[in-house]
């Protein structure tokens, strides 16, 4: 399993503040309670619908907590915004330094590793890229606003 190739705008590209929301977080493991919450109360507040507030929530929280688990990053960021065509953008950076992400095969019987699993089965669009405000890495997920 593989991040998506194309090249998606930043959400430092958005002009407008209203359309963005950011976090900065300790790389500890409570920072995925308060990134879920930080995505649940954004979305309601842009009145967005539900499934996709859910959807959202569950997708940083695996994006977070892969970054305070997997990188040796002391902070991280998460941000969201909303970008043209009817797209919710999610970002987590980080400050690490991987290129790729390693291959992940879990067994039946493990009870984690399937975070990247359900990012790409649920994200309309995913990545990795090289993060203009940490210089690690950041990990991006989209979703349509609209059917």
């Amino acid at each position: 399993m593989s991040p998506h190739t194309t090249h998606s705008p930043q959400l430092l590209d958005i002009a407008d503040p209203e359309r963005s929301r950011w976090l900065e977080l300790p790389a500890q493991r409570t920072s995925v309670r308060i990134a879920r919450g930080f995505v649940s109360k954004g979305l309601t507040a842009w009145r967005l619908p539900v499934d996709l507030c859910a959807d959202a929530v569950l997708l940083v929280s695996e994006l977070v907590t892969n970054a305070v688990r997997h990188t040796p990053s002391a902070r991280i960021l998460c941000g969201i915004g909303l970008v043209a065509n009817a797209c919710l953008r999610l970002e987590v950076h980080d400050h690490g330094h991987a290129t790729s992400l390693p291959p992940c095969e879990p067994g039946p019987e493990e009870e984690s590793g399937r975070g990247l699993f359900l990012v790409q089965a649920i994200a309309g669009n995913w990545g990795v890229d090289r993060s203009r405000l940490t210089s690690g890495n950041v990990v991006w997920a989209t979703l349509r606003t609209s059917s």
